[in-house]
């Protein structure tokens, strides 16, 4: 992809690919979109994107310099932070009853905690418990951010001790966290960063 968005492929980069693999013929993507098929035409049209290009002088190969690449990039701990502030959908992983498990959940940060939660009995409850007074579990969080059309995105990789929390400590760690399944989940569990770490692809 050129720095302006133009590729030998099309408009939209993928958007035909991306029909295929669905099944979709461009009539099809049009309906499903609301929009005429000749618009689609237009998006997939690699003549066209190449047409603007040149009209435009954003080709980077008629500039005589190489298209960019996808560049990995390390993020640092307050970066990292603050892209899972939000919230949203994360997954945890620890090494349970069956072995390693990774499971998705949802979560919200507060206080600089990750706090989840979860049905009482459930894997992330029974799973996640020592047996030791004072001897908590240390797990992996894992958040992400990923388009595959564009092929960029971040991820983000937390580590550190998973602690459940007492009805005393109920009312803060709570902090909004709303399930997208059903079911009593009254359990709340907290995960105190200790190692974070975090990368993103980025282009141009």
């Amino acid at each position: 992809m050129s720095d302006n968005g133009f590729t030998a492929g099309g408009l939209v980069p993928g958007l035909a690919e991306r029909r295929v693999a669905l099944g979709l013929t461009r009539e099809a993507l049009a309906e499903r979109a609301g929009v005429p098929v000749a618009h689609v035409e237009c998006l997939e049209e690699p003549e066209l994107a190449a047409k603007l290009a040149r009209a435009l002088e954003t080709l980077a190969e008629e500039r005589g310099a190489k298209p960019s690449r996808p560049e990995l990039v390390k993020l640092d701990r307050e970066e990292c932070l603050r892209l899972i502030s939000p919230g949203g959908i994360g997954r945890i992983g620890y090494y349970g009853r069956f072995g390693s498990t990774v499971l998705p959940v949802n979560y919200r940060v507060h206080d600089g905690a990750i706090v989840i939660r979860t049905v009482a009995g459930g894997a992330t409850d029974e799973d996640l418990r020592t047996g030791l007074q004072g001897v908590e579990y240390q797990v992996a969080f894992e958040v992400d951010r990923l388009d595959e059309f564009t092929r960029t995105g971040w991820s983000v990789l937390v580590r550190g001790s998973l602690h459940h929390v007492t009805d005393d400590e109920l009312a803060a760690a709570s902090a909004e966290v709303e399930p997208w399944a059903s079911g009593d989940r009254r359990r709340y569990l907290r995960i105190t960063p200790s190692h974070v770490t975090g990368r993103r692809i980025v282009t141009g």
